[in-house]
């Protein structure tokens, strides 16, 4: 998968790196100002969306509140009525119910006259109750319909068990019908399904079970605003307990679905404070917002259509995509016009780099200006000049080359001719039996030899010793065999790859600073050459038993070895001008050591180098650190 990203990104990059600079130009500035337009139209587009479902969403909860307000209000006047009916003030009417003897016919006609028809009058005084009903098993008691019931009529109800097991407590319930005919010639109040409270009464012990209270209203009554005109896009539902929706199926909402499909969309939660849910239906996007309703054991559910909505956002989508497009489109042109004059100047450096590749260095390039266009033909301008200078150099170069080789053929002749010459003056001395002579002229001719033949730059460490070894030869003629020199380089050392002429300026220095020190045993000067590998690193030593440097001009001279030119410089003025003042007459500049350090920092790195140890009137070290390298290229002898 990453590999895949990673080949359309590349195939990407070559595409845009094929285009024409003014394509590319055109492509940026486009992109710079169309992605935040269209990321500004999708923001808003979805700010005025959101802002539609909120809308849409509180005006649906205020419905519901509204709705479950009108529930609430009707579930206490359901309450009162019932209440009404049992109470002291209806004395007359719970002593018929609580009555141990039946009541002659005499006594009924006045109870029914009197009694009943004023109780009957006050139940039926709120014409919003369908039906208010005493169910009672005292077998003294007559049935005076439509209130007072035998109980045997409703122990077959699915609800009967339920409001016995509530002792007392209301129960809800919703039924489908209740059974006016059976009690009453008008059938009128029929017309279900109604809204029950059901509760059961007992005799005046509060123990022993009477029977059981109805107050019944019609649905449509009791959900007031559920069977009520609104919106065309909305309807409220009522979802009971046994799954059964009661709403107004003639609602324009249920055209594209009907009730029990948009509710089985909806997952129903117990929870009585409101919550909204966003669904998809049969093409449709539905937003339902609902609210538990404990009592009933109800789900109160808005539904309402989101097409409208969505096809006002879709249209104002549309005209934000137009607008851009269209503003796309007039950035183009603007963008090509704009990038065609400042893309001209160059098209002219172009087609002058053409000429030059074909060989025209003496033309001139017309772009001028302030501007980095300007500014490049200008340099270009600037690069012309100098390469026609570059060739009139190169060609004094070739010239000079011819003049150096001659010069070069000349230096041979004269070195054969001093070569030469030395071997004579050898045979002479050595028949002359002078043999100190002798050696010391090989020593010369052999020293000669390594520092004009200078074919490289690196040597081997075995080549560099046979050097010192002349060197120390030729010193022993001037200082009489006072100079020792003692090499300790085990063998795995001497192919030790070393910078040629490194080791000679320390040896001379070993010499010049050692020789007049009144401490030499034996009046000997003893330098001990040695090295070793340690790590990846070649650590060569010399080592003099010389008078030693003072503490404080060996910090000098290690400070001086890596120090920047022009501090270096003015360190060895301020000491030369001292040494003059004072009168004496060592340099102490370390000219020879610093170069010395620096040739091998050039070469090998920092950690390269060299750096000097002394104990005054004892000895004097310089270690030099090389990487571990052996050289096969060899320096001829």
């Amino acid at each position: 998968m990453a590999r895949t990203g990673r080949s359309w990104a590349a195939t990407i990059r070559i595409a845009i790196a094929g285009l024409p600079i003014q394509a590319k130009l055109i492509l940026s500035f486009v992109l710079i100002i169309f992605i935040p337009i269209v990321l500004f139209g999708w923001y808003v587009l979805n700010g005025i969306s959101d802002s539609a479902i909120r809308e849409i969403t509180k005006k649906s909860e205020n419905i519901l509140d509204i709705e479950k307000n009108n529930i609430q209000n009707n579930f206490d006047l359901m309450e009162w009525t019932g209440q009404l009916a049992l109470t002291e003030t209806n004395r007359s009417m719970k002593d018929y119910l609580n009555s141990q003897e039946e009541m002659d016919t005499a006594s009924l006609l006045d109870f029914k006259r009197n009694t009943f028809s004023s109780f009957e009058r006050f139940l039926n005084n709120n014409p919003r109750i369908a039906a208010v009903r005493l169910y009672t098993s005292n077998p003294h008691v007559y049935e005076f319909w439509p209130v007072v019931l035998k109980e045997e009529r409703i122990m077959n109800k699915p609800w009967y068990k339920a409001v016995l097991q509530q002792q007392g407590i209301n129960w809800w319930e919703i039924q489908h019908d209740i059974d006016f005919s059976a009690i009453s010639p008008d059938d009128s109040a029929g017309d279900g399904p109604f809204v029950s409270l059901l509760r059961e009464f007992t005799y005046e012990d509060r123990k022993t079970h009477n029977g059981v209270l109805e107050v019944s209203m019609n649905v449509k009554q009791f959900f007031t605003k559920t069977y009520s005109v609104q919106e065309p896009s909305s309807q409220l539902l009522v979802v009971a307990r046994d799954g059964e929706i009661y709403t107004d199926d003639r609602a324009q909402i249920f055209q594209r679905a009907t009730a029990q499909e948009l509710i089985s969309k909806i997952p129903l939660k117990p929870e009585e404070s409101d919550s909204g849910e966003r669904f998809e239906y049969n093409g449709g996007s539905y937003l339902a917002i609902q609210s538990y309703v404990p009592q009933l054991d109800i789900h109160l559910v808005n539904v309402v259509s989101l097409a409208d909505t969505m096809a006002d956002l879709k249209h104002t989508r549309n005209n934000l995509l137009l607008i851009a497009l269209m503003l796309a489109a007039v950035l183009i042109v603007i963008s090509a016009f704009m990038h065609s004059l400042i893309l001209k100047r160059l098209k002219v450096l172009r087609d002058s780099m053409k000429k030059v590749r074909s060989g025209d260095f003496h033309l001139d390039v017309p772009v001028y200006g302030s501007d980095e266009v300007g500014e490049l033909g200008h340099h270009y301008r600037q690069m012309l000049r100098k390469i026609n200078e570059l060739i009139v150099d190169q060609v004094n170069r070739q010239a000079a080359t011819k003049e150096a080789e001659l010069r070069s053929l000349k230096n041979q002749i004269d070195s054969h001719f001093l070569y030469n010459t030395l071997e004579n003056l050898k045979m002479l001395a050595e028949v002359e039996g002078q043999y100190t002579i002798s050696d010391a002229l090989t020593s010369l001719g052999g020293m000669m030899r390594y520092s004009l033949q200078w074919t490289h730059d690196r040597v081997r460490l075995r080549d560099e010793i046979e050097h010192i070894r002349n060197y120390a030869a030729i010193m022993n003629v001037r200082y009489d065999g006072r100079l020792e020199l003692r090499v300790d380089v085990p063998e795995e050392c001497m192919d030790q790859e070393v910078l040629k002429m490194s080791l000679q300026p320390i040896v001379e220095n070993a010499v010049k600073h050692g020789m007049d020190s009144p401490r030499l045993k034996g009046g000997k000067l003893t330098i001990a050459l040695s090295a070793a590998i340690r790590q990846e690193q070649c650590v060569i030593e010399v080592t003099d038993n010389g008078k030693g440097i003072p503490e404080e001009r060996l910090r000098r001279l290690n400070r001086m070895l890596r120090m920047d030119e022009s501090d270096y410089r003015e360190l060895r003025e301020m000491f030369g001008q001292g040494q003059r003042e004072g009168g004496g007459s060592g340099s102490g500049s370390g000219i020879g050591l610093r170069n010395v350090d620096q040739r091998l920092v050039m070469s090998y790195g920092q950690e390269s180098g060299i750096r000097i140890e002394s104990l005054e009137g004892s000895y004097t070290r310089v270690v030099m650190t090389l990487p571990k390298f052996n050289w096969t290229g060899g320096e001829g002898r």
